[in-house]
Parts: C-alpha cells; sequence; structure tokens
C-alpha cells in the first residue's frame, strides 16, 4: 500500500528516488560517535557513502576527528566547504593529481597513502608545490588482499624511505582488517611499530576501517583512529553483518511497480541503474519493507524483476514501495541528489556534492 508520504515524493521527485531520514542519520551519527568515545578511539568518517559536505560537518560536530576520502575531487569538495582535516586512503599517481594534491595542502590539512615507491616519487614533489610538509601514512594489507604492503617489513622499508625525503612526513599506519582477522592485524601492527621505531621514527595515526568492523572498535592495541563509512545510512549488508538493524537504515528507494504481467513476477522502474549489480553477496538487490517476501530477482538498466513466488502479499500496479539496498554506497554515487525527510514531512533535497568528481 502507497504510504502518504510516497505519495507525495513521487508527486514532487518523481520514482525511483533516493530518501533519506534525517532523524535517522541524526541517530547514525550519534549511535557511532558514541561508540567510538567509549572505545577511546578518535572516529574519522569516510565521506564516500554520502559524499556531501553537510553531513560531513555533521559528523565533525558531533566529534569526529576529521573526515576520509577515497578520491582526491572528493577531498577538494570537502576541502572547498571548509573541512580541513582530511585523510585520502588512496595511492594517488600522475603529475595532474600531484599539482591538485599540492595545491589542496596549501590550503588545507591533508594526509594521504601510499603502499608503494612509484606513489612516493610522485609526492616528493607535493611539499615544494604546497609550501608545507606532506603527512603520509603507509597501507597495510591486513587481509583482505585489495591494496597494501603485505608483509610488515615492507611497511618499515616505506617508512624509512618516505621519511628520507624532504618535506615528507611519516605519519603512521593505514589497516582495514577483515572481520575476523584483528589477531593476524596486530601481530602485523606490532612488528612493524617496532621496526619503525628501531629507526626513530613513531606513528601519529594507526587507523582501522570498517562499519561491520563496529564489532571490533578498539581492538588493535595501539590503535587511535576508525573510519566508518557506511554507517551513515546502513544498508542491507549492515545488518545481514549483524551492526545495523532496519530502523537504522536511513536511506530507501521508493519505487514504483509498473507491471504485473502474471501473477508470480512483477516490475519496479528501479533497475541496474538505480540499484546498482552489487548484490554484496546477498540473495537479491534489496528489501522491499512493504513486501519483504518478495524478491528483486534480476535486473535491466531501467527494470526490476520481481520474483513473488514466495510472497504472502504481492503489490498492485501504481504500489509505491520502499527499497533497502544491499550496499547504500553505490547506490548513492548513481543520483545527483537525494530526498530528506523527518517523519512524513519533506524538508529538502541534498545534492551528492562529490559524485563523479574527477576535478
Amino acid at each position: 500500500m502507497t504510504t502518504p508520504l510516497a505519495a507525495k515524493i513521487a508527486r514532487e521527485y518523481g520514482t525511483p528516488c533516493a530518501v533519506i531520514d534525517m532523524d535517522r542519520v541524526e541517530r547514525n551519527i550519534a549511535r557511532i560517535q558514541k561508540a567510538c568515545d567509549e572505545a577511546g578511539v578518535a572516529n574519522r568518517p569516510h565521506i564516500k557513502t554520502h559524499k556531501n559536505p553537510t553531513i560531513a560537518k555533521m559528523q565533525v560536530a558531533a566529534g569526529a576527528k576529521g573526515i576520509t576520502c577515497q578520491k582526491l575531487g572528493e577531498a577538494e569538495i570537502m576541502a572547498n566547504a571548509g573541512i580541513d582535516d582530511i585523510l585520502i586512503s588512496y595511492n594517488l599517481l600522475g603529475e595532474e593529481k600531484m599539482a591538485r594534491l599540492g595545491a589542496l595542502r596549501a590550503r588545507a590539512n591533508v594526509t594521504v597513502s601510499v603502499d608503494n615507491l612509484t606513489v612516493i616519487d610522485g609526492l616528493i614533489k607535493v611539499p615544494h608545490l604546497a609550501g608545507r610538509e606532506l603527512r603520509v601514512v603507509v597501507e597495510c594489507d591486513t587481509g583482505r588482499k585489495r591494496a597494501g604492503v603485505e608483509t610488515p617489513a615492507e611497511a618499515i622499508e616505506l617508512a624509512r624511505e618516505l621519511s628520507a625525503w624532504p618535506g615528507l612526513k611519516f605519519a603512521g599506519f593505514l589497516m582495514y582488517p577483515t572481520e575476523t582477522g584483528w589477531a593476524e592485524a596486530q601481530r602485523f601492527f606490532d612488528e612493524a611499530l617496532a621496526g619503525v621505531r628501531a629507526v626513530g621514527l613513531e606513528p601519529e595515526i594507526v587507523s582501522t576501517g570498517g562499519t561491520p568492523n563496529l564489532k571490533n572498535l578498539g581492538k588493535l592495541k595501539g590503535g587511535t583512529e576508525h573510519r566508518f563509512g557506511t554507517y551513515i545510512y546502513n544498508d542491507r549488508m549492515q545488518v545481514a553483518a549483524g551492526v545495523a538493524t532496519w530502523d537504522d537504515c536511513a536511506l530507501h528507494i521508493y519505487s514504483t511497480v509498473v507491471s504485473r504481467a502474471a501473477p508470480e513476477r512483477g516490475i519496479l522502474d528501479a533497475g541496474s541503474k538505480t540499484l546498482t549489480t552489487d548484490t554484496g553477496g546477498l540473495d537479491g538487490h534489496g528489501l522491499i519493507l512493504e513486501h519483504p517476501e518478495a524478491r528483486i530477482a534480476r535486473f535491466a538498466e531501467e527494470h526490476g524483476f520481481l520474483d513473488l513466488s514466495r510472497s504472502n502479499t504481492r503489490p498492485n500496479v501504481g504500489e509505491i514501495v520502499r527499497i533497502v539496498p544491499n550496499h547504500v554506497c553505490v547506490v548513492v554515487n548513481m543520483m545527483d541528489e537525494v530526498v530528506m525527510v523527518r517523519g512524513e514531512e519533506i524538508i529538502g533535497t541534498l545534492p551528492v556534492a562529490a559524485r563523479g568528481k574527477l576535478r
């Protein structure tokens, strides 16, 4: 059944439409900040989920130490909005990026990460361009096999190498442990810490990450901060991981049922260009709150294929439903803006300001 708020959103903005509940957003900010404070770990939220300076400022105002960005363009947008303590948790390469990083560092406190000598070779130009020292953390692979040096010996060597260059300062370590790999991450860190101390270096930042690692917050002895991202909105993956409830999910996709050509199937107007094909390892592509047994089975670009064979209730053509995405970060990145609500009232829109910002 279409709710009055859903009908109003459809009239004013159409569907599919991304809608965020600001009361839930504020609760999520407060909940994670409280968890960090109780664990004695600084909160450095990752803006990759919301990509908006307004929400980033809300996080900082609530007590966050600073923010994390994955892309240089994101960091530029955040600095333009007056956010000053920014960690870029991604290797930056190329003359064009070094020029932009130098200009960014000249006006904001920016720390960058490295996991190889080629990146360091590019960064040596940045302090001259900025007229200021550049802080650098060494990214360490602690089990995800994504980016990061694979051994403590490599981490120690990179720390020594970057510290040899005027204007580059070794600032610490960046880690993203798996949810079950914190004992291994501790062993990695302990060895790396002993190694850098042996050559006269001391990490100021020991950064861990991941919203699913809420259950491990503060577990790394010597950790100084944690990078939460998805918690701001939450999604089906975070509920499955046991770190959020459905009531913590602050973003919903409002979508219209546009076809019911057979009793056990239907079509939504939210396809792969809205919900994306990232399943997050879950069955189906989102939870329909009004019809939880319905399965969003597959996509075309603008078609969401519903399997209603297990549904006790089945939507009618024209019904507007609310969907909790599997992976909210990639869904937000498909949007130019999100609609904000409080209770049953629409309070405005929020641009996804850092979306697609290559420059």
